[in-house]
């Protein structure tokens, strides 16, 4: 279950429909798939292989393609990372910039855990920790970043407009570095 954290008032935004109500208030959408759904070898599993990554993606392939006919996604895949992904460290050091897409970015967990820090226009940044069941949609132009909890891995499907457009522009914020 996502909760939120409101950076500057460190409020903490807790339950399936204060969650999805907040995130809406923000233009994030916010559903829930049931990570139950994959088979017991697979249950919070985060070292995957090619096979394991296309069974994530048959087991949720009808949410899947619900999501893409109603906002528009023709591709998506599976990322899976944990201690064990070659180049992890220079992987987050990646992640964890701030930055905006000219395409929605749209994260379902299935295993693990993460966070995206969005900002926002009323709010300033906030965090929204996402567990397994958890989808979320980041709006195209919205600035925010997404890294791994203490925890350290996760699997995600991933879905795209279109995979080469999707491309990180840097957003230099001192607000944000303020905050950190």
């Amino acid at each position: 279950m996502a909760t939120i954290t409101i950076r500057d008032t460190q409020e903490t935004i807790q339950g399936e429909e204060q969650v999805q109500a907040f995130l809406s208030e923000q233009g994030v959408l916010y559903e829930k798939w049931d990570p139950a759904k994959l088979p017991d070898t697979l249950q919070g599993v985060t070292g995957l292989s090619d096979e394991d990554k296309e069974t994530v993606l048959s087991v949720f392939d009808s949410e899947i393609r619900s999501l893409a006919e109603r906002r528009g996604y023709h591709n998506w895949d599976v990322i899976s990372l944990n201690e064990q992904t070659p180049g992890l460290e220079d992987l987050l050091k990646k992640f964890e910039q701030v930055h905006t897409h000219t395409e929605d970015e749209v994260r379902a967990i299935t295993a693990g855990s993460g966070i995206f820090i969005i900002k926002s226009e009323d709010k300033g940044y906030f965090d929204v920790n996402l567990a397994p069941g958890d989808v979320i949609s980041v709006p195209v132009n919205t600035p925010h970043f997404f890294t791994l909890t203490d925890e350290r891995e996760v699997v995600a499907v991933r879905l795209f407009i279109e995979k080469e457009g999707w491309v990180a522009h840097p957003y230099n914020d001192p607000e944000f570095e303020e905050a950190k």
